[in-house]
């Protein structure tokens, strides 16, 4: 009687498309530090300090690339929790170097592995304008959220003031990408996989939509400005329907 020799398993074939895209190392994964900043207070705002009579809180940072946002975040919410969770595996390696915890969860594919209401806030630094499904993003992020509980959300903006400009002249903004190979008809030279893109208006009216109240919307200047344009880029935060990133604060209904 002949034995039949046991199975191997198939190697797991390669990531394909968008996933082959965000899992490739040399796409970036963090944001300015500016803006990182700017979203950090705004949350420290929100939460207070942690106190007796005020646990800490547990912030996701959902989306959080290499951890550089949240290593900000850390230091500006000293004593809440922040966890980061991000898809890309690569991401997650560098971020666990700034973060004391990191989780894998995806957006697109299933639920994040949190109980429902389990936290408290939720930074979402430019990740929205990154997805094929914004609307489900958003329902899942509603779903962790405890009721009360905060969304910081950030994103370029289309309709930033050289964007303005841009169109006039017939060149396609900038943050706009046709392709995600190379760059086409627009200034610069790096791709970085943006699909969905807002104005203030749209991003207040879809945010809302998702089940929040929106609280504030502010600007923030965008690091690739050239830098003698920089000081104008600053200035435009003041309006944000001018600036060339959107940070909105809401809250779960």
């Amino acid at each position: 009687m002949t034995s039949t020799p046991p199975t191997t398993a198939a190697p797991a074939a390669p990531p394909t498309g968008l996933r082959a895209f965000y899992e490739d190392p040399a796409v970036p994964v963090a944001s300015g530090a500016d803006r990182s900043h700017r979203q950090a207070r705004m949350l420290a705002r929100a939460l207070g300090p942690v106190r007796p009579d005020r646990p800490a809180a547990t912030v996701l940072d959902v989306g959080c690339g290499d951890g550089t946002a949240a290593a900000v975040a850390a230091r500006v919410l000293a004593g809440h929790r922040i966890v980061g969770v991000d898809w890309s595996q690569d991401a997650l390696r560098r971020a666990a170097r700034r973060v004391p915890q990191v989780v894998r969860g995806e957006l697109s594919d299933g639920r994040l592995p949190f109980a429902s209401g389990a936290a408290d806030a939720v930074l979402f630094s430019e990740v929205v304008e990154h997805l094929v499904d914004p609307d489900s993003a958003l329902d899942e992020l509603h779903r962790v959220l405890r009721p009360g509980g905060h969304l910081m959300l950030s994103t370029p903006n289309l309709a930033a003031w050289y964007n303005r400009a841009l169109l006039l002249a017939g060149v396609q903004p900038v943050f706009s990408e046709v392709s995600l190979r190379r760059i086409h008809g627009r200034p610069g030279d790096q791709v970085v996989g943006h699909l969905r893109l807002f104005t203030a208006r749209a991003l207040r009216e879809f945010v809302a939509a998702s089940g929040f109240d929106v609280v504030r919307v502010e600007g923030a200047p965008f690091h690739g400005v050239p830098r003698p344009l920089r000081p104008l880029d600053r200035l435009a935060c003041r309006l944000p329907s001018l600036a060339s990133i959107l940070l909105v604060h809401a809250r779960r209904k």
